[in-house]
């Protein structure tokens, strides 16, 4: 009130306040105070107002240290002793390293020293003009050009922007602020002063607070999105409830090898209740062991002995092919029963790996998947259909790259190009279900099934330019982006 008090009164008298810097130290104000003042003000049309910047030079905090100790260079030199000399390990001693380093610099430039092992003066008597010249910065005085560069190069002085007004009065000075009312009370109505009262104009244009309201986690979008793509290509989405899984359908009917390292316990969680599972079809199981064991459908298998205490363990699911692998095998029972139907099929739901956690890794995510079985389908196929997919994500470029996986023959990477990142960007695997798999389960020689998998995770962060895994999934995500993000990003 102060401000705004003395603001005003003097305006009534004068024409103008020139400088509000000025009018603050001699009003004996707070130099914001009043800018907050003239900002009010100016907004209600008292006054109008015009910006002043003003650039002045102010030293450093090194500046500060050598305005009141001195130079490096005439600190050295009167460290050296008159008569003699010192050793410069005696010399770094007595003095800060920094200042050794620049004083031993500046004082064999200036000649003062000789420097070598031994340290001895050239001169008896120096100025310390460096330290006069803070001084007078610090007094207000100007310096000339050469002064000015010469401590400006040695980072011992900076520019610093002084802000202010110039103000007079405006449209709707007067010499006291009218108070307006906001609201009609009662006490108006009643008391009749809502004759006399100045309300406050209503605003139509002004934006309300924006409302309290959820928002969907930046994978629930991806994940939504990728879901109906796949809708769009009439795939159906295979029931995913099923996190703990045996290691028959996790593994083996995928013609994983029981030696493979992915079924040792640092990469699988194992349960220790229920360990095992209890129900398996028989006449499924001898036909994996047999072709794990001694192969068949033009392979060799691995020639081992199959161990069907290993199928049994119960594990936390390690990828969602293990739904897969329990959905063809149905297919193809009702294949026999009936008539061959091909099928379009779609998980995304979470997996589990016993993984170190770090800024890309959890022991758990999400995984994509989707497969198409049929009859007579090829690697062709595949890519036509991995080109469909991504590119209804907005991920036009992509390439193929040859791969190895247990229960896929070919098998290939998937690589998008980011416009963004600049990079071709690993984004899948995919392949053909290698006979072995397929044929135990029934299916006959012309039906192939292609598939291919991504992570949830991996696009989404590269959508949302999320470099820590942690800060996607878990309890360090920031609300806040959400709601500044209510929208999936695109690829590129």
């Amino acid at each position: 009130m102060m401000a705004e008090e003395a603001i005003l009164g003097y305006l009534e008298n004068h024409d103008e306040i020139s400088d509000s810097g000025q009018f603050a130290t001699d009003c004996g104000l707070d130099h914001n105070d009043v800018v907050n003042v003239i900002k009010s003000l100016h907004g209600f049309r008292y006054i109008d107002a015009q910006d002043i910047k003003k650039e002045t030079l102010v030293l450093t905090e090194e500046g500060k240290k050598y305005a009141e100790k001195g130079s490096p260079e005439v600190q050295l030199f009167l460290a050296v002793p008159q008569e003699g000399s010192i050793s410069k390990e005696e010399l770094q001693k007595l003095l800060d390293p920094a200042v050794y380093k620049i004083g031993c610099s500046q004082a064999a430039k200036n000649k003062w020293v000789q420097m070598g092992n031994q340290i001895s003066r050239k001169v008896q008597h120096v100025e310390d003009r460096v330290k006069d010249l803070l001084l007078q910065i610090q007094d207000g005085q100007e310096l000339g050009k050469d002064d000015n560069n010469s401590l400006k190069a040695r980072k011992l002085t900076a520019l610093q922007t002084w802000k202010g007004y110039s103000v007079k009065r405006g449209p709707e000075y007067a010499p006291r602020r009218r108070r307006t009312a906001t609201d009609l009370t009662r006490e108006h109505l009643q008391g009749g002063d809502w004759r006399n009262i100045e309300f406050k104009e209503y605003n139509f244009s002004a934006k309300g607070p924006p409302p309290e309201s959820g928002h969907l986690h930046p994978l629930n979008k991806v994940k939504e999105r990728i879901k109906n793509i796949f809708r769009l290509m009439n795939f159906e989405e295979m029931p995913t409830n099923r996190y703990v899984e045996s290691s028959f359908w996790n593994f083996d009917a995928l013609f994983q090898p029981q030696q493979h390292p992915a079924r040792d316990s640092h990469d699988t969680f194992f349960l220790k209740a229920p360990a095992t599972t209890k129900q398996l079809p028989e006449d499924y199981v001898e036909m994996v062991k047999r072709v794990h064991e001694s192969g068949g459908y033009g392979s060799r298998g691995y020639g081992y002995e199959w161990k069907r205490e290993e199928a049994n363990k119960n594990l936390l699911r390690t990828h969602t092919t293990a739904i897969s692998s329990r959905m063809l095998y149905a297919l193809a029972q009702h294949a026999k029963q009936q008539s061959f139907t091909p099928k379009k099929y779609f998980s995304i739901d979470r997996v589990f790996r016993n993984e170190a956690v770090d800024r890309t890794h959890l022991a758990e995510f999400h995984q994509i998947e989707g497969l198409v079985c049929d009859r007579g389908l090829t690697l062709g196929h595949l890519i036509g259909v991995l080109q469909d997919f991504f590119s209804r994500l907005g991920m036009d470029k992509l390439k193929f790259k040859p791969a190895y996986n247990p229960y896929t023959e070919p098998s290939m990477e998937i690589f998008s190009y980011h416009e963004g990142l600049k990079k071709w960007v690993e984004i899948g695997n995919s392949g053909m279900f290698r006979p072995e798999m397929l044929r135990p389960m029934g299916f006959s020689e012309d039906v192939n099934v292609i598939a291919w998998g991504l992570s949830l995770e991996r696009p989404t962060m590269i959508l949302y330019g999320i470099n820590n895994i942690r800060d996607l999934f878990g309890h360090k995500v920031d609300l806040g982006t959400h709601q500044e993000k209510p929208s999936m990003p695109y690829w590129n």
